[in-house]
């Protein structure tokens, strides 16, 4: 039990999840339930799903800054600060929008949505909260001569790429491992949470890596450290979290309550589901990681209350409860 929701006084709901800590070496510091289970990371690893697009020479080839690196490994809000980059660089790589096959949905930042819509104007693809990840993959084929239609099909070679990639990172034969298609269209794999905490340490310690691998780690790293806004966004948990650790963890988001955390200074990585795949209890439950972990200090942690323990309110706006980790979790790690 990793998150409770209290109102007037009782706990009204809980959310049950799986939890590791593991060191680049594969030791396994902490864990809280099956570790093993295979799940689907969704967009919570796409900082490995970058990796070819810097070791296939892209980056250099086209220029690609590390703004743009970092939009490679973002769930972002579509703002006009996200959608403005990710058009320059299709048009800069010689793409438009339309090669885009991600989908189009409306901003996840309802500022910018509402501005659409008073302006009469339908959300494009660049709007799309993965429109950079896909830049990524089509500057990757483009580099490599390879078709750019259709690059989201498991057997394209991006994605076959990509998940030659997992396998390496995670430590898993993945050539039998289950696998559907994100919301985004590209395949997700399933992999069991450790491994995905395993290849979180690795990004955050690639001292074992070979040094190609380990260069285009620590420029991911880099860039996604530097530009924590570009992640998610305003009032999103991953550039709120990033922000407040002035870098010290690195944290991404996917759907369904799963949820990676990178801590360079301690070579660990963190991944953590929430088994009802609530997205509300997924920060919560990071962030109590962290704390624990000394990287969000107590002082933040209250600072931060809006984000690691936050009101429910009613429609007035009255706060009438919680959320909260679940009593005696995490115990002292």
């Amino acid at each position: 039990m990793l998150v409770e929701v209290t109102r007037g006084g009782i706990v009204e709901s809980r959310h049950r999840g799986i939890a590791a800590i593991v060191d680049a070496e594969g030791h396994v510091v902490a864990h809280w339930g099956d570790f093993e289970k295979p799940v689907y990371a969704r967009s919570s690893v796409k900082s490995l799903q970058a990796i070819p697009l810097v070791e296939s020479g892209a980056v250099e080839a086209f220029g690609i800054s590390d703004e743009e690196l970092a939009l490679a490994c973002a769930s972002h809000n579509g703002e006009t600060r996200h959608t403005t980059l990710v058009s320059a660089w299709l048009e800069r790589i010689g793409l438009t929008p339309a090669d885009l096959e991600c989908g189009t949905h409306l901003p996840y930042d309802d500022a910018t949505a509402h501005a659409l819509i008073r302006a009469g104007e339908a959300p494009s693809p660049v709007h799309n909260n993965c429109s950079g990840k896909h830049t990524g993959m089509l500057a990757t084929a483009l580099r490599k001569g390879e078709p750019t239609r259709g690059y989201i099909r498991f057997d394209h070679p991006v994605q076959q790429r990509i998940l030659g990639v997992f396998e390496q990172m995670t430590a898993c034969d993945l050539s039998k491992a289950p696998w559907g298609v994100d919301g985004c269209g590209i395949p997700t794999i399933a992999i069991p949470l450790g491994s995905v905490a395993l290849a979180m340490a690795r990004l955050a310690d690639p001292r074992e890596l070979p040094d190609h691998r380990a260069e285009a780690v620590t420029h991911i790293r880099r860039a996604w450290a530097a530009n924590p806004y570009l992640i998610g966004g305003r009032d999103t948990f991953d550039t709120r979290m990033m922000e407040a650790t002035g870098g010290d963890a690195l944290i991404k988001i996917g759907a369904e309550g799963v949820m990676c955390a990178v801590l360079p200074k301690l070579g660990l990585g963190i991944a953590l589901k929430i088994e009802d795949g609530a997205s509300r209890a997924a920060g919560i439950a990071m962030a109590a990681l962290l704390r624990q972990c000394k990287v969000l200090t107590d002082a933040r942690w209250n600072e931060l209350a809006g984000v690691t323990h936050p009101d429910i309110t009613n429609r007035a706006g009255l706060a009438v409860g919680g959320i909260r980790p679940a009593e005696g979790w995490p115990e002292q790690v």
